[in-house]
């Protein structure tokens, strides 16, 4: 059975199209007109395991604020149709990744109930048109559109670019444990018998 995702958004101010493979190794092809962003979502689906290609064009003369939150909404449409009815996957995953200097953790329940809970503490940067707080709008809106519960704590933080770098690679690890295969489990995993 395969589990793909594809998605495409146009608005005014975005145009974002993206496709996703569960089952992949990691290979990823991003293209946002952010180079930080793109490195993150590298970062994020190659430790996924999931091959990801995402291309995003938006107004970027105005801030960077639509493309990141619209490359959330799609890349969350597209999870939410690669998990299909959720039969047979782990649904919890954790990661706690150090980044040098850096400690940040992930917990993920494919529960169907969007919920971002965001401890994140972490100073003003411009990094190339992408500023921190951008991360949440991204999360935000990857829940929103999955139907995840997502738990981000930054444990340490001492630099804003390993502090990214750690959220973004735990985030990636934890929904790689979530959406793993159980070879035990063939049903959907939820006493309610659906998420």
């Amino acid at each position: 059975m395969s589990r793909t995702g594809d998605c495409v958004r146009e608005t005014r101010e975005t145009s974002v199209e993206a496709r996703l493979d569960l089952d992949g190794t990691g290979r990823v092809q991003v293209s946002t007109g952010l180079p930080f962003f793109d490195h993150m979502l590298e970062l994020m689906f190659r430790h996924a395991l999931i091959d990801l290609t995402i291309s995003a064009k938006g107004d970027l003369e105005v801030d960077a604020h639509h493309t990141v939150e619209d490359t959330g909404l799609v890349l969350g449409t597209a999870l939410d149709d690669a998990l299909g009815d959720r039969r047979g996957i782990t649904r919890f995953g954790s990661s706690l990744v150090p980044m040098d200097e850096c400690l940040a953790e992930v917990a993920i329940d494919i529960s169907g109930r969007p919920f971002l809970a965001y401890e994140v503490e972490i100073q003003a940067e411009n990094l190339g048109g992408f500023e921190p707080s951008l991360a949440r709008d991204f999360f935000q809106a990857l829940v929103n559109q999955s139907g995840l519960t997502m738990h981000v704590t930054l444990r340490r933080s001492d630099g804003v670019h390993h502090s990214l770098e750690a959220m973004f690679k735990a985030a990636g690890r934890a929904l790689k444990a979530a959406v793993e295969p159980d070879p035990r489990v063939s049903e959907i995993p939820s006493t309610k018998g659906t998420i």
